[in-house]
């Protein structure tokens, strides 16, 4: 962490964690370089994943979450859906990035991907090795998170954006058509100029949700969102209920079958 006079290495006191990336502390020096915190300011947000066991946090006190996606390795479109409402629950602002826009591969995605704009989210295409300015445009005086897949070249990125941040970068494998982790815990960068700073997440292919509930799950949706009271029954969860507004849209067309898939998905793993 930054103490104002240089990085302060510092621990936890006692068995105190759940310290995230972000996180404004009070610490105390216990020798030259070294300190303790002492507490954690409160939050003004927290992105983080779940599953039976543990959480993980990702970054705390942003602005935005910059979601990275790409055509190689192979796109799958739950783990975006899991990381957008993450955001949704949180209320951080997403961004889509679309990143690797120099790949003959990624104009299919670019057409899939398309009614997100429609929900309200920002759709970016980017080119990590060969333009990035829309990208810098948004991030400039914000504080954002990366997150995303293995291999979608979050650390290329970064190294792109932050000149001296000599983020690892890796290759993409093949036969298993994944990318291999390259960061291994979530890091602030500022970005040149001071203007600004970015946040890069470790990959993951996965993203657990655990911690929701039914009405946190059904706000995060903004298509089930915007239909809230149009239902035939005022406890509808939008399953087989005679009179469902959603159901009735996703058979207009007005609503993506691949996202209303997740959410029944989502329902499903509910406490």
């Amino acid at each position: 962490m930054d103490g104002g006079e240089g990085v302060v290495e510092c621990v936890t006191r006692g068995k105190k964690g759940g310290v995230a990336c972000g996180d404004q502390v009070k610490f105390a020096f216990t020798s030259a370089g070294k300190g303790v915190i002492e507490a954690i300011e409160p939050r003004r947000n927290l992105l983080y994943r779940s599953d039976e066991f543990r959480s993980k946090l990702l970054a705390a006190n942003v602005d935005q979450a910059a979601i990275v996606v790409a055509a190689v390795p192979a796109f799958h479109e739950e783990l975006l859906i899991r990381c957008l409402v993450a955001c949704e629950v949180a209320d951080i602002p997403a961004l889509i990035v679309l990143n690797k826009a120099d790949l003959p591969e990624t104009e299919a995605l670019a057409r899939a991907l398309a009614p997100y704009s429609g929900l309200g989210y920002t759709l970016l295409r980017v080119s990590a090795r060969e333009n990035v300015a829309a990208l810098e445009q948004h991030l400039a005086g914000h504080t954002t998170v990366f997150v995303g897949a293995s291999g979608v070249g979050k650390s290329t990125l970064l190294n792109r954006l932050v000149p001296d941040a000599n983020a690892s970068t890796g290759e993409i494998s093949l036969a298993l058509d994944a990318g291999k982790h390259t960061t291994t815990h979530a890091r602030l960068f500022r970005l040149p100029g001071d203007d600004g700073a970015l946040i890069d997440s470790p990959g993951m292919q996965e993203f657990g949700l655990k911690h929701l509930d039914l009405n946190s799950l059904m706000a995060s949706f903004p298509e089930i969102r915007e239909r809230r009271g149009q239902c035939r029954f005022h406890n509808c969860r939008h399953l087989k209920e005679p009179g469902c507004a959603v159901l009735e849209a996703a058979k207009e067309g007005a609503i993506q079958p691949s996202r209303l898939k997740v959410y029944h998905w989502l329902l499903a793993g509910l406490k």
